[in-house]
């Protein structure tokens, strides 16, 4: 049987080493890694790849029941349960029909988890990209409309980003974790403006911004979870050691600080998801983003007075390549900064091994 071919992004990514890069930073490598790889490499897009994975797991719980939780019910029944709502009582005149109108709490499947998945599937079968094959983009689209009715019951909400955050899920609900993680995903891609109106911002944009995310959640789960020897820290806020408080001094929250546990060497590692790790100045010649150096090179030498560790740290500025091999170092003083790319076309085996070769290992 002859394989599928490699499906990519409009940024030359292929959609398998995307999803694997999405696995990670929403911490689900462990267990998905190699799950469902007939629909990774066969999606056309993003969409159509999100899509086909939320309907089989939801198809999967729906099998051995979808999850319950308490919701909170307010309606006319008859006899007393919960909390009495006498205005509304009054306003229905339901005691006079031998009901009562009652605030209560039911355990029900129709429950937020379950309204964020049917809602987002919902907005896929509109707003979905599911590729240039007509036939096979319409044979999604259908089967997504059809599992989106199987789900009545499940009432349809407005989405927010806030709201699917702040789902509290149990033991149980580790599918729901990575469902709610692709509803959010999906979500996000189609972020409105902060103009008021139906407006949204461009797709390439919104994607740029997506991505920028996942990338560096992905490298912050992916050493902590294969860097063996180190401390791999977040994240984590550096402090300015100023003189005197002020407070419009900026946070400084470098993306990672990795500390070998046996030398104490300190690498603070930036990520930057952008199309080029070089710039060209205003004549024309190439060279390094300035910002980007000029931020790593604060994280370093505003704590070089700390400690022995602090005052030789090294840094990473980490970008993203599409069959780019740039790799340059430049110290200055007593910090020496590489800036290297990872190339994320190469086979999934191959980025791993870029990624862990760039630490030095114990």
């Amino acid at each position: 049987m002859a394989s599928s071919p490699v499906q990519f992004t409009e940024y030359g990514i292929p959609i398998r080493n995307l999803w694997h890069m999405l696995l990670y930073a929403w911490n689900e490598a462990p267990i998905f890694t190699h799950w469902s790889w007939q629909d990774v490499e066969s999606a056309p897009t993003l969409d159509a790849l999100l899509a086909s994975i939320l309907a089989k797991l939801i198809q999967q719980r729906m099998r051995i029941g979808l999850g319950r939780s308490y919701v909170d019910q307010s309606r006319s029944i008859q006899g007393i349960r919960g909390r009495i709502n006498f205005p509304e009582n009054l306003r229905q005149r339901t005691f006079e029909r031998g009901e009562a109108y009652c605030d209560f709490q039911q355990y029900s499947a129709n429950a937020p988890k379950n309204q964020i998945v049917r809602s987002t599937l919902a907005r896929l079968v509109q707003t979905g990209n599911f590729g240039a094959d007509r036939d096979q983009a319409e044979a999604l689209r259908h089967s997504l409309r059809q599992l989106t009715r199987s789900l009545d019951g499940i009432d349809l909400i407005e989405l927010n980003v806030d709201f699917i955050r702040r789902q509290g899920l149990s033991h149980n609900d580790r599918d729901y974790r990575l469902m709610l993680a692709i509803c959010e995903l999906v979500l996000q891609r189609q972020m409105p403006t902060e103009t008021i109106g139906k407006y949204t911002l461009p797709a390439i944009e919104r994607d740029v911004l997506v991505l920028y995310n996942v990338y560096e959640r992905f490298v912050a789960n992916f050493y902590r979870i294969h860097l063996k020897g180190y401390t791999v820290k977040a994240q984590s806020r550096l402090s300015w050691h100023a003189k005197y408080d002020n407070p419009y001094l900026p946070s400084m929250q470098p993306d990672l600080v990795i500390q070998n546990d046996r030398s104490g060497e300190i690498i603070v590692l930036d990520t930057k998801f952008t199309a080029k790790s070089l710039i060209e100045n205003e004549w024309g010649k190439e060279i390094f983003d300035p910002s980007h150096l000029y931020q790593l090179y604060a994280y370093l030498s505003s704590q070089a007075h700390v400690s022995e560790e602090h005052r030789t740290a090294s840094g990473i500025l980490l970008y993203p390549a599409v069959r780019s091999k740039l790799s340059e170092k430049v110290e200055l003083q007593n910090h020496l900064i590489r800036i290297k790319c990872v190339d994320l076309t190469m086979p999934w085996q191959d980025i791993e091994a870029q990624l862990l070769n760039l630490i030095p290992q114990s």
